[in-house]
């Protein structure tokens, strides 16, 4: 910041006041990568595509957080690549052994299937003990939600929420089947709608944890280990730190206050901010349930031929 001569001692503090507040309320954004559903990319493309996803993030010099589902980690095509991730310094988190909705199993079964995910990945270094909710579902009772809480707690995990949904999964599906179809496709076609998708939820959620925290907080993005981000997740970064976000590490993000809220929300789950927002009562108009789905996104891709 210039300070221009002649200027009085009050005036340099308010102009210095305003500077760290801008600092402050600067837009924050970790990347969370969900699943590492390798065997959903095809086989010739699978190495490129794990080094172009590494290769994005160390552009970028932040570090991510992979939640790895236990039956694609634990096998031979999957143990390599989360001992690379985790050898880049990026955070393994747990994800479930076999990706279970929780509402769909019992309780106890759902546990299992976080403890059987846990074992395997203690192995690597850069393992911390937060988990993901599979589709971010954490209870459609207020009992069935309370015993999963108490249960994190008890084996000593924390909620690896996220603040920023959206439907790259989607997206995927679908560049996926025009590369398959269209043997000459262009992926970059792409390129631009999932930009603007990821941009659309981002500054939704964004705004929405403004409203209803009064402050910014350190969001963490929710996107999957998948072709579409291969292409993009550079792009991605690139449109974040172009437009004046902050991209931090993920573990930096998740010392936020923020992620110590429990919301009183049934059911439970969707985006933490989502769910502080509903925990108020004042915001269900602007609170659609699922949070994110493929049926939002579909009219737009279809109407681009994608």
């Amino acid at each position: 910041m210039m300070i221009r001569m002649g200027v009085s001692r009050r005036d340099v503090l308010a102009a210095l006041a305003g500077s760290v507040l801008h600092a402050e309320e600067r837009s924050r954004i970790a990347v969370t990568m969900d699943d590492l559903n390798w065997h959903a990319i095809p086989e010739t493309m699978r190495p490129e595509v794990n080094e172009r996803l590494l290769a994005a993030l160390e552009r970028h010099q932040v570090r991510a957080a992979l939640f790895v589902i236990g039956v694609h980690g634990d096998t031979r095509q999957g143990r390599p690549i989360v001992r690379e991730w985790s050898e880049r310094g990026h955070m393994i988190g747990n994800h479930t052994w076999t990706h279970p909705v929780f509402d769909r199993v019992e309780p106890a079964q759902f546990g299992e299937e976080l403890l059987r995910c846990d074992a395997f990945l203690r192995q690597f270094p850069t393992f911390r003990p937060y988990f993901r909710f599979p589709a971010l579902k954490e209870g459609a009772t207020r009992e069935r939600r309370d015993w999963m809480r108490a249960f994190l707690k008890a084996h000593g995990y924390r909620n690896g929420a996220v603040t920023i949904d959206a439907s790259d999964w989607y997206y995927d599906q679908r560049l996926r089947k025009c590369m398959q179809e269209r043997p000459k496709f262009d992926v970059n076609l792409f390129r631009e709608p999932y930009l603007a998708h990821l941009w659309g939820r981002a500054t939704y959620y964004d705004r929405l944890a403004r409203e209803v925290l009064g402050r910014s907080i350190s969001h963490t993005m929710l996107v999957h280990y998948n072709v579409l981000n291969s292409y993009f997740l550079g792009d991605v970064m690139d449109m974040f730190r172009t437009r004046g976000w902050q991209l931090v590490d993920v573990e930096r993000a998740f010392q936020d206050e923020v992620f110590a809220r429990q919301p009183d929300t049934v059911p439970a789950g969707e985006s933490l901010v989502w769910a502080l927002a509903k925990e108020t009562g004042r915001y269900d108009s602007k609170l659609r349930y699922p949070g994110e789905d493929d049926v939002y996104e579909k009219p737009i891709l279809d109407k681009l031929g994608l």
